[in-house]
């Protein structure tokens, strides 16, 4: 999942710290996570989230 979110990240120079803050998360730790491969299958809800933070389409990620 997170070879999806990074480019992403890359193109508009967003931080994995600034993504958390556009998710409304209090924490980095859900977006770490998935970075570091902690998070193997996330969750539909976190997905959701980061898809409405970054304003891409569910499909993005598939």
């Amino acid at each position: 999942m997170w070879k999806k979110v990074e480019p992403i990240l890359k193109k508009r120079g967003i931080t994995p710290h600034r993504l958390s803050l556009m998710m409304g998360d209090k924490n980095d730790s859900n977006v770490y996570a998935l970075k570091n491969g902690k998070i193997k299958r996330p969750s539909f809800d976190l997905i959701l989230r980061i898809a409405k933070a970054l304003d891409v389409s569910l499909d993005v990620f598939r």
